[in-house]
């Protein structure tokens, strides 16, 4: 799982972008349920079933990778 997350984090700004952008719910959702730990799988499976939590996580990991260029919101 970790191999997943590390390839991830090492993707393109512009391609972890338009990932980010189309798929987030997904991306970053299996993002949070890599981390390995009880809260990172509970809060990546909550944002699968809710979509970012309702879009506005959608938008902030849209916002976090254009400045940080990673998800660092709650991952």
């Amino acid at each position: 799982m970790t191999e997943l997350r590390e390839a991830i984090k090492k993707l393109n700004m512009i391609i972890k972008l338009i990932l980010t952008i189309f798929f987030d719910p997904i991306i970053g959702g299996i993002y949070r349920i890599c981390a390995g730990d009880v809260k990172g799988i509970v809060i990546g499976i909550i944002w699968i079933v809710t979509g970012g939590v309702f879009g506005i996580g959608w938008i902030v990991d849209i916002v976090t990778v254009v400045i940080h260029n990673d998800y660092t919101v709650l991952a």
